[in-house]
């Protein structure tokens, strides 16, 4: 960068000179000056002029960089990168003003040692010491920043600076168009780091480097604005598409069943057809078993509707696990004994142990998971069901004798509605709702569901609990 007054910098030398201080260079009286004090005086004007011009010229080159950020991140990185030549710090964070100044809250923070005062450290404005600085307009200095936390104990950001290692800083206020925006605070690991001449550098500056914060932070507002509006956009797309996807499937699983209950029905209307009581008894039966299957489709379809909304209400308690399972297992038992198949559990439980959880949901998902294994499992199979205590956590396995899951599969076998390679082997029926409803009910009560399978050797479904107990 060239320092010569003489070459392109005469604008600037003419306009520096009007607003030096002669008398402080030994000028306002040269009549009565020697030529060799004359020719001193002048060197000083000619050195002072071009240190102006200096800083001026670095000023406006870092301006011109901050200038080029885009969204308020760049813009300050630009600012910590560029500054150092003229402001010491080894820390610079930005805070700004919200509830119409009545909060501040730390933006930015960018700091050559690990930072404690981070992003969105917030405080009050009202009678704190920032509270003057937006009132005076003026920065201020903090030489001694231990000091000043022996003086003000309660001062929660002046502490986790010290526990940073700064020792002074340089607050500035920031005021755009008029509105204080926020502060700017240079801090360093050196007491007494900062002059008065820091304070008129920033002042320098402080007007454009305010606004230029402000189109940033507005940028970057209109930005994430943009980004949400766009997301929302993608997700009501979808949402739209899982509604269609919806609509198709439950109109294709409803059809069925109603048409075999309709078929029924006109059976039993049907005066023409002399029907003995045990076919008035089967046809019955049949429209029972269509009805039931419907309700449960239907049941199904409101739970997985109540979840995506996030309106699930879990209603926890503590649940003596013996006495919970042994029920389950007996209501499971005579669900596989048509098939030959059996339930087996192997836990080490007493009436000691519970698990914290909402019963009915609870069930749900072990309903889901054993009478998935029943149905997907050849006939005569052994159904295992393992509970095990594990640290922190209880984890519940079945463990099928099915076909097992394909790879390509896995990551689509807990969404709603999606039909598998695998068909029940009773020719039983599916909702394909059971998994997706499984999957929210265990996150909802923080726990985590998946499956261990290989293709033609069963599939281990497994979730977890917390064990509120530990």
């Amino acid at each position: 960068m060239s320092s010569d007054i003489d070459n392109g910098n005469a604008e600037r030398y003419d306009a520096a000179i009007e607003h030096l201080p002669l008398e402080d260079y030994g000028l306002h009286d040269l009549d009565a000056r020697s030529e060799e004090e004359l020719r001193l005086a002048l060197q000083n004007v000619t050195s002072a002029l071009r240190t102006r011009i200096r800083v001026q010229e670095e000023l406006d080159r870092i301006m011109t960089r901050i200038n080029a950020g885009f969204t308020l991140d760049e813009i300050l990185d630009n600012l910590y990168d560029d500054f150092h030549e003229l402001i010491p710090y080894n820390r610079i964070g930005v805070a700004l003003l919200e509830d119409d100044g009545q909060l501040v809250r730390a933006r930015w923070t960018r700091s050559d040692r690990p930072t404690r005062l981070d992003e969105n450290y917030a405080a009050l404005m009202a009678g704190s010491s920032l509270e003057q600085i937006i009132e005076t307009g003026q920065p201020r200095i903090l030489n001694d920043l231990e000091a000043y936390l022996r003086e003000k104990l309660h001062s929660k950001s002046t502490r986790l600076m010290v526990a940073e290692g700064m020792r002074s800083s340089l607050t500035c206020p920031l005021i755009a168009g008029g509105e204080p925006i926020g502060f700017l605070f240079f801090s360093s690991v050196m007491t007494y780091g900062y002059e008065r001449v820091h304070i008129n550098l920033f002042q320098q500056i402080a007007a454009q480097l305010s606004s230029v914060i402000e189109k940033g932070r507005l940028t970057t507002t209109l930005t994430e604005q943009k980004t949400a509006i766009e997301r929302q956009n993608s997700e009501l797309q979808q949402l739209n598409e899982l509604k269609n996807t919806f609509l198709g499937m439950v109109a294709h699983d409803l059809r069925s069943p109603l048409g075999v209950i309709e078929m029924a029905a006109d059976m039993l209307v049907d005066t023409s057809v002399n029907l003995s009581a045990e076919e008035q008894h089967a046809i019955l039966a049949t429209i029972v078993e269509q009805s039931r299957h419907m309700l449960n489709l239907i049941e199904s379809l409101l739970d997985v509707t109540l979840i995506e909304s996030g309106k699930l209400e879990l209603l926890p308690q503590s649940i003596p696990l013996k006495r919970f399972l042994s029920k389950i297992l007996d209501h499971h038992a005579r669900l596989a004994a048509p098939k030959g198949s059996e339930i087996r559990l192997e836990a080490a439980l007493d009436e000691t142990h519970t698990v914290n959880a909402d019963p009915l949901r609870l069930r749900q998902v072990l309903d889901n998971l054993l009478s998935n294994a029943v149905k997907y499992s050849p006939a005569r199979s052994t159904i295992w069901l393992f509970v095990e205590r594990q640290p922190g956590i209880w984890c519940f396995r079945v463990q099928d004798e099915g076909p097992g899951i394909q790879p390509d599969e896995r990551e689509r076998l807990f969404r709603a509605f999606e039909r598998l390679s695998a068909r029940p082997t009773g020719g039983e029926r599916s909702t394909g709702l059971g998994l997706a409803i499984a999957r929210r009910v265990v996150e909802a009560h923080g726990g985590e569901i998946g499956v261990d399978s290989e293709p033609g050797h069963g599939a281990t479904f497994w979730f977890t609990l917390p064990d509120m107990n530990t």
